[in-house]
């Protein structure tokens, strides 16, 4: 179902009936205490609906039809198991890789990170047990991602510590389990650093969703710098989560790039309680055919100086519908903030649409704020200066889009990723214009 067959559903709601009596079927294991709590705080609010301002314009009824017929068969608990999945990010990306298949942890790939501890990094399961009250619950769908948690990972960096390369996150949905969640919980220590990759991606025809919420504690002069790209197939659909919370002299540099799945809804949440703290989100989504993305960050400024600078550019064609939605607060008090947003838009088709809203709210006085968007197409004349030089139409619209797109590109926190994220962006730019 296309993005504007979507958005004349009737609102469908996931039952809670179903939820409770799939949880209830589970076995006990060390998450069943924070499964329970999740199912009574997710009766409260249910699936957001567009009727919730935040949603107004992605419609869920599709994930939660999904989710009903998946309940209903009771799910039994997922198992750890590898997938052949051909991709070459393991080999291009060098990284310390783990693989996440369905939500389960694959141990294996764990295995490597034992030679690590030295380091100062500890990385373990989620199943093997959780400190009471670790799994935060702070919308709707991180209660449902609670709800049917059976794994995840837990990353801790000790203070003054660092690894030598990124840590890698392989997430693989294969299809055999409808819907999925995944929770990463990442702790850095003071004055610590810490990268890394996270690559979502989906094997199979069938429709699926999954639904993931990673949370993250910066101490003071912690750093974390983070990369996700995003590249699942097109009857995908996914809610993605990342809080953080910012103490002193803390950095975050968050990078999101969208070119997979039928609908992708990212929530980027940034809260700064320490002075002289640092968030730059910069994002890119590429949307052809019907594909909907959709973008809600907010960055709450309690105390100043602080500085926070979000960036995301959208490149649309075909029918695609995309949603921007940054909020920054400064709280009375934070006087010295620094806060400045963008988005900026290219419109390759006249059926393309993206609904844009930057936003600002200040509540003190002594503050540097800006924010601003700009939806346009491709300056014909520059196309016209490319093609009298011997370019084709589809090989100078490639020139310009990819120009487009490298103000994100040159903001890439991880290079690592650099070479890999090239190529992939030309492949995607390369089927994006042959969108018709």
């Amino acid at each position: 179902m296309g993005s504007a067959g979507r958005q004349r559903m009737s609102a469908i709601s996931l039952q809670q009936d179903l939820l409770e009596s799939a949880v209830t079927a589970l076995p006990p294991d060390e998450l069943s205490a924070v499964r329970e709590a999740a199912v009574a705080r997710f009766a409260v609010n249910g699936f957001p609906t567009t009727k919730h301002e935040d949603w107004k314009y992605t419609n869920l009824s599709a994930a939660a039809a999904l989710s009903n017929a998946w309940l209903q068969d009771k799910p039994a608990q997922n198992e750890a198991q590898a997938v052949a999945i051909g991709t070459e990010i393991p080999e291009q990306i060098d990284a310390h890789w783990i693989t996440i298949v369905n939500g389960i942890v694959d141990p294996d790939s764990l295995s490597t990170f034992a030679s690590l501890t030295d380091n100062g990094i500890t990385i373990s399961r989620l199943a093997a047990g959780v400190a009471e009250g670790s799994i935060a619950v702070d919308d709707p769908m991180s209660a449902f991602n609670a709800a049917l948690l059976q794994d995840g990972l837990q990353i801790t960096v000790a203070d003054d510590s660092a690894l030598d390369k990124p840590v890698g996150l392989l997430i693989i949905d294969d299809g055999s389990v409808a819907v999925t969640q995944v929770r990463i919980l990442i702790e850095v220590g003071e004055n610590a650093q810490l990268r890394i990759v996270e690559c979502p991606l989906s094997a199979g025809g069938d429709r699926q969703f999954a639904n993931s919420v990673t949370q993250v504690v910066l101490a003071d002069g912690a750093r974390l710098d983070f990369v996700r790209l995003q590249q699942r197939q097109k009857k995908h659909w996914s809610v993605n989560r990342f809080s953080a919370r910012l103490e002193r002299e803390s950095v975050l540099n968050y990078n999101n790039f969208d070119f997979g799945g039928e609908l992708a809804r990212n929530d980027i949440v940034a809260d700064i309680v320490g002075t002289g703290a640092s968030v730059n989100i910069h994002g890119l989504y590429l949307a052809a055919g019907q594909q909907h993305m959709d973008n809600h960050t907010r960055v709450d400024h309690r105390v100043g100086p602080a500085k926070s600078t979000e960036e995301y550019r959208g490149i649309l064609n075909g029918r695609a519908r995309c949603v921007f939605n940054g909020k920054a607060i400064v709280h009375a008090g934070a006087d010295g903030t620094d806060a400045s947003q963008s988005n900026h838009n290219l419109l390759l088709s006249d059926q393309a649409e993206i609904d844009t809203k930057p936003e600002l709210e200040i509540y003190a006085d002594d503050v540097k704020c800006s924010h601003g968007a700009t939806v346009g197409q491709l300056d014909e004349s520059a196309l016209f200066y490319l093609r009298s030089r011997g370019l084709g139409k589809d090989e100078a619209t490639q020139a310009l889009t990819r120009a487009f797109a490298s103000a994100i590109l040159n903001k890439l926190a991880i290079e690592e990723c650099h070479e890999y994220l090239v190529a992939a962006l030309d492949r995607q730019l390369d089927a994006l214009i042959d969108d018709a």
